[in-house]
C-alpha cells in the first residue's frame, strides 16, 4: 500500500537528487554544443543556423557557436591533402536571405568545379551569418581557424563598419566573454561588455533555455536532410526599395563627413592578424543603387551618397595603406538583381558576382 509518507520521501528524495544533479552540472559546467546528430544521423548544414520561423524553416537562431558550427558540413568533413578550403564569412548576403543554399556565392563558387595553380580542388564554405557586425564577422573568423582555411573572403557593406553597431549583433551580445577576449587580444576601439555568468547561470535550470534550443536544433537535422530546407521562400516579399527620403542622415551622423573614428577598421586589422598566413579578400559588396525618387541624394535605403562615397575612399585608402587585397564591386550587380533589402541579390545577381571573383583570380594564389 503507497503511503502518504511513501510519497513524501520519494519527492524529498527526488528533489534532493534533483539539487544535486544541478550542483555537480554548474561545477562541471560542460560544453554540449559540440555534441551533434548532425554529420552522423543527418547529414550536415550548408550554412549557420539561422531562423525565425522554425516550423516552416526547419531551423532556428541560437547563440552557442560549438553547436552551430557542430551542425555543419564542415564540421564532418576532413580536410585532404588536395584541397584548398575557402571559407566566406560576411552578413546576410553572404549567408543568403532567400537563397538557396546552392545559389548563395559560397554555394555557386563550391561548385564550379574550381581548381587552384597548383591543382587542388576548390571547396568552398558559407560562414555568413545575418546581421552587420564586423565584430561579430571575427568572432566566426576566429573561431572557424580550427577548420584550416586556405583563403577567406569577406564581403562586406558600410552598415557593418559604425563602431556603434559592433556590439549590437545579439550573437555579438550572447558571446561576450569570447568577445571581450577578441577585444583585449587586439586592442580594439570598443568597451567589452561581459555579462556576469553566476553559479545558477551554469546549473540546468540556468541553462534550460541554451539546451532546449540545442535539442530543437538536432529536432530539426531530421526535416533539414531530409528536404534541404532552412529558411522560408516567400512567393511574395517587399521588395527593397527604390524611391527614397530626401534624407541625408546616416545613423545620427550628417554631412558633411564621417567622424574619424567612425568606422571600425582595426576591426577588419584583427581579422587579418588572426587569420596569420591564410589570405584573406576583403570585398566590398554589390549593392542597390537606385533611379528612383531622391536617387540623386541617397544611393539606396541604406546610405546618403555622401556617406557611402567617403567610405568607399576610406576602404580604398585602407586597403593601399596596409597592403590588404581587395576587390570593390560596389556596383557590379544592376538594381534589378537585388531582392527585400538593398544588399540582397537575386540568384543570377549572385551569379555574376561569382563571375567577377573568377575572373578576379583571387582563388589562385597558391
Amino acid at each position: 500500500m503507497i503511503t502518504s509518507r511513501f510519497l513524501r520521501n520519494v519527492l524529498i528524495k527526488g528533489l534532493l537528487l534533483f539539487a544535486a544533479i544541478n550542483l555537480v552540472w554548474a561545477a562541471l559546467d560542460p560544453s554540449l554544443g559540440k555534441l551533434s546528430s548532425y554529420n552522423i544521423l543527418f547529414k550536415g548544414r550548408e550554412r549557420l543556423p539561422f531562423g525565425e520561423d522554425s516550423a516552416r524553416s526547419y531551423n532556428l537562431s541560437l547563440y552557442d557557436l560549438d553547436a552551430m558550427f557542430a551542425s555543419l558540413r564542415l564540421d564532418g568533413s576532413h580536410k585532404s591533402p588536395n584541397e584548398f578550403r575557402v571559407f566566406v564569412i560576411g552578413d546576410s548576403s553572404t549567408w543568403g536571405t532567400l537563397l538557396k543554399p546552392e545559389e548563395t556565392l559560397a554555394g555557386m563558387l563550391d561548385t564550379a568545379n574550381l581548381k587552384t595553380a597548383s591543382g587542388k580542388e576548390v571547396h568552398v564554405y558559407n560562414l555568413g551569418y545575418p546581421t552587420l557586425s564586423l565584430t561579430k564577422d571575427l568572432m566566426i573568423l576566429d573561431y572557424a581557424l580550427q577548420y584550416q582555411p586556405d583563403l577567406i573572403l569577406w564581403p562586406v557593406t558600410l552598415e557593418s563598419f559604425p563602431c556603434e553597431r559592433q556590439l549590437l549583433s545579439p550573437i555579438v551580445a550572447n558571446n561576450t566573454q569570447r568577445v571581450a577576449k577578441l577585444i583585449n587580444q587586439y586592442k580594439l576601439d570598443l568597451t567589452p561588455q561581459v555579462k556576469k555568468t553566476t553559479f545558477w547561470d551554469k546549473t540546468l535550470i540556468g541553462q534550460r533555455r541554451a539546451l532546449a534550443d540545442l535539442l530543437r536544433l538536432q529536432f530539426y537535422g531530421v526535416m533539414w536532410s531530409a528536404t534541404g530546407v532552412d529558411q522560408t521562400y516567400p512567393t511574395d516579399y517587399e521588395r527593397a526599395a527604390r524611391d527614397l527620403e530626401a534624407d541625408e542622415t546616416f545613423h545620427d551622423w550628417t554631412p558633411p563627413s564621417i567622424p574619424a573614428d567612425g568606422l571600425a577598421f582595426d576591426v577588419i586589422q584583427a581579422g587579418i592578424k588572426a587569420a596569420g598566413n591564410v589570405p584573406v579578400v576583403l570585398i566590398n559588396e554589390p549593392m542597390l543603387i537606385s533611379t528612383g525618387e531622391n536617387s540623386d541624394i541617397r544611393y539606396n535605403f541604406y546610405y546618403p551618397r555622401w556617406v557611402y562615397d567617403q567610405y568607399r575612399q576610406a576602404f580604398s585608402s585602407q586597403c593601399e595603406t596596409n597592403a590588404w587585397t581587395c576587390l570593390d564591386l560596389w556596383d557590379a550587380v544592376p538594381e534589378e538583381q537585388f531582392t527585400n533589402s538593398a544588399i540582397h541579390l537575386d540568384p543570377q545577381g549572385e551569379g555574376m558576382l561569382v563571375e567577377m571573383i573568377i575572373a578576379a583570380g583571387i582563388i589562385n594564389l597558391k
